[in-house]
């Protein structure tokens, strides 16, 4: 029977039969992963899509990406997946082993991140995903291996080592002119903070890890700096486009990558030509982060991938936090006066001006509440991610009314955004209370109000084992950075981007973190100088 069948079969008929048992094995698989979901719990409502493996989803995400509507774009297909109930929970069922999970709800991010820590982590997909850029890094591994990553930085981040804040000052210096006043010929000039930032964090970071900046305040154009951002870039595009970015080339990520191994080794052969003794030495005086890492381990892998980990977190993240954050100040000029206002009882302003201590940074409270208000509207990474270890659930989400736990297999990817949870209405007070403020505005006050985010609906540094080791060092450049500018500047203008007619909310470029998509206009005017002329003289030059 078998040999006739085989007699009688054409090219046709072999495609044809070819075609039907792919069909009926896919659909075999997708009816037993659904049966394996259901017994762990419900379904969340299905984002829609036309196209196999949802190819036209993702080319409408990238589309959005490319003119910055990303936060439109995911809040409008979470909301939406459920048809007339607003959803906060989704999934997108693009294929067998390609499921995604789409969360903004408080409950299922906390589960993610402290509640069911041991069910989720960056999945094997994610480290291999990200490898050639992270390596084992502690942003791209699990279990021992992240374990040792973070026994590895915790030290390095030691409330003693953090304290020092000369690292900041001496660049904090070579900013200050570059902001404006007596650098430019016409006494005030018009400064893109986004730009500005971005340099000077990375040659604070830079020396903070190397012990030496790259001096991109002085040179814009450094190579290092360049392939540092077009890595990052092609690293998010990569990682949006899942199975498919098999298919994309990576020539160009590759030699950017190299330019930027480039930069470092040369560091690493320097602190491991040093004994332990001379090590030893070192650490008596100001030791760098190299110099700390070295001492607990001689391999050039690890201290390659651990640099460019941190470097990541210590450079873009503060940068878009405080480009967000002065360019908010310049459009309130009544949250700058009352924060400069703290800032002259405590410290002085002007050339009288003392520089904050980690004290001084700890107790003024109006600037906590700028800088705390900056990272709820302007979370720095946007979307985080998080793979399912095993089978597993969620807590919330599935079922006909949102409260059932959903069902997640193993190896599922779950997609959670602190951007959407930190501005849903739906977690804040309404119109109607004393406490009421509108969540999609940035307005420090809330802060010293009397309000307080519930527990889980803030999280800037996320949060549970994974929370960042970083963050008092973050929050201590970025307070200090502030103080310093607003010592030197009684007040900032906002001017709107060329083209335009009025200063507009910033774009939001979506990377691996959070960065301004366009110009962030402001000029900066010091004490005694005229508001008004100095603006108008700053945009006609």
């Amino acid at each position: 029977m078998i040999e006739d069948l085989l007699a009688g079969m054409t090219p046709a008929k072999a495609l044809l039969w070819t075609f039907g048992v792919f069909v009926v094995v896919l659909t075999f698989r997708k009816l037993q992963a659904a049966a394996q979901i259901s017994r762990l719990g419900a379904r969340a409502p299905k984002i829609s899509f036309q196209l196999p493996y949802a190819l036209d989803f993702i080319y409408k995400g990238h589309q959005a990406n490319l003119v910055n509507k990303d936060v439109e774009f995911w809040a409008q297909s979470i909301a939406t997946a459920g048809g007339s109930r607003d959803c906060k929970t989704a999934e997108l069922d693009a294929g067998i082993s390609t499921r995604i999970v789409l969360t903004k709800d408080p409950e299922n991010i906390k589960a993610l991140l402290t509640g069911q820590f041991a069910d989720y982590g960056k999945g094997e997909p994610f480290h291999k995903e990200w490898k050639e850029f992270l390596g084992d890094s502690i942003f791209a591994t699990d279990g021992e291996l992240w374990s040792r990553s973070r026994q590895l930085i915790r030290p390095m981040f030691a409330r003693e080592r953090i304290v020092d804040t000369e690292v900041f000052e001496k660049h904090v210096q070579k900013l200050l002119p570059l902001l404006g006043g007596s650098n430019s010929p016409n006494g005030s000039r018009v400064v893109d903070v986004g730009s500005l930032f971005f340099r000077y964090t990375l040659d604070a970071a830079t020396d903070y890890l190397l012990g030496q900046g790259t001096d991109s305040l002085e040179n814009p154009a450094t190579r290092f700096a360049e392939a540092f951002r077009y890595v990052q870039q092609r690293q998010a595009e990569l990682f949006r486009f899942g199975v498919f970015s098999a298919f994309m080339s990576r020539t160009e990520f590759r030699r950017n990558l190299k330019i930027m191994d480039e930069f470092i080794q040369p560091y690493i052969e320097t602190v491991l030509s040093l004994s332990s003794d001379e090590l030893e030495q070192k650490l008596s005086k100001r030791e760098t982060f190299l110099d700390a890492l070295a001492r607990f381990t001689r391999d050039r892998q690890v201290l390659r991938d651990q640099l460019v980990a941190v470097l990541l977190a210590g450079r873009d993240t503060t940068a878009g936090t405080l480009s967000f954050c002065l360019f908010e100040l310049s459009r309130h000029p009544e949250v700058v006066a009352k924060l400069r206002e703290e800032i002259r009882s405590r410290l002085g302003v002007g050339a009288d001006g003392q520089k904050p201590s980690y004290q001084d940074l700890k107790e003024m409270k109006f600037l906590s509440a700028v800088i705390n208000e900056t990272m709820r509207v302007y979370p720095v990474v946007p979307f985080n991610v998080r793979y399912s270890l095993h089978d597993t659930t969620l807590p919330r989400g599935g079922g006909p009314d949102g409260r059932e736990p959903v069902g997640v297999r193993a190896n599922s990817r779950v997609i959670y955004s602190t951007m959407l949870m930190q501005r849903d209405p739906d977690l804040y007070d309404g119109p109607d209370s004393k406490n009421y403020f509108d969540p999609g505005k940035w307005i420090p006050e809330r802060w010293v109000s009397g309000w307080q985010p519930r527990p889980w609906q803030f999280i800037p540094f996320n949060g549970g084992p994974r929370i960042c080791i970083g963050q008092q060092f973050a929050t201590i450049e970025m307070g200090y950075t502030i103080i310093r500018i607003l010592q030197a500047y009684e007040r900032i203008v906002a001017l709107p981007v060329s083209g335009k007619e009025k200063v507009e909310d910033p774009i939001l470029r979506f990377e691996v973190t959070l960065s301004p998509g366009s110009e962030l206009n402001c000029v900066f005017v010091k004490e005694g100088e005229d508001y008004a002329r100095s603006a108008s003289r700053a945009q006609a030059a």
